[in-house]
């Protein structure tokens, strides 16, 4: 079985000071074994990851489209921030990849997509976030888990990790799979979701980390 984790950031999204080797070391000890990065606008932490990890990573990006934040995993290359929802939607597609749409009813967080953007792509998507650990209020996850099954999408379960206690704390256990798209689908859908939060106080060291980041300049050259 695979412990797995579909949504982590390492240092090259701005939000988030955690080193690639460090990540992986975490993963090991809490028995991760399959797991997507899904830095900001980049898929540079990904592929960083993906050399170095004895476990199989999955490339992902959290994009934000002028609609807000949606997720491309298994992708070959990254896509620019700014497309409008649909534009962000099509350059996953093109590349074989699949669309998730992260913590999309979590009004805490500027970044989350609009309900015009989300209701445009859902006859895209193929994943919701039925469980974030980091959205503030239970309320946003059962509104995503609802929407998942009222729409009939995978639901997965993240811990959206920015450091390194966070991972871990949500996750999927599903079946080992192929490699494919597809054959990751198939796995997804016999997953069973692990849940747990973390205290709304995390959102402090991220924001804590963006300022830092910003004052430095160096997110990407450390």
């Amino acid at each position: 079985m695979l412990k797995t984790e579909l949504h982590v950031h390492t240092r090259f999204s701005p939000d988030c000071a955690t080193p690639v080797a460090k990540l992986v070391a975490r993963c090991q000890k809490v028995g991760t074994n399959c797991l997507a990065i899904t830095d900001h606008n980049t898929i540079k932490g990904a592929l960083a990851v993906r050399e170095i990890a004895p476990f199989q990573i999955i490339i992902g990006e959290e994009v934000k489209s002028s609609g807000g934040e949606i997720t491309g995993l298994f992708l070959t290359e990254e896509i620019p921030a700014g497309l409008s929802p649909m534009e962000t939607v099509d350059r996953i597609k093109a590349q074989g990849g699949l669309v998730s749409i992260p913590h999309p009813f979590d009004r805490m967080r500027r970044s989350v997509i609009t309900a015009p953007a989300l209701e445009q792509i859902l006859p895209h998507a193929d994943i919701i976030e039925a469980f974030n650990a980091r959205n503030t209020f239970r309320s946003a996850n059962e509104r995503a888990m609802h929407l998942a099954r009222e729409r009939g999408l995978l639901m997965s379960a993240v811990s959206d990790a920015h450091t390194l206690i966070e991972l871990g704390r949500a996750f999927v256990e599903m079946p080992e799979f192929d490699g494919t798209p597809e054959g990751f689908k198939e796995s997804l859908r016999q997953g069973k979701l692990v849940t747990r939060g973390i205290t709304p106080l995390i959102h402090f060291a991220t924001t804590f980390t963006k300022l830092r980041q910003r004052l430095l300049g160096s997110y990407e050259s450390n």
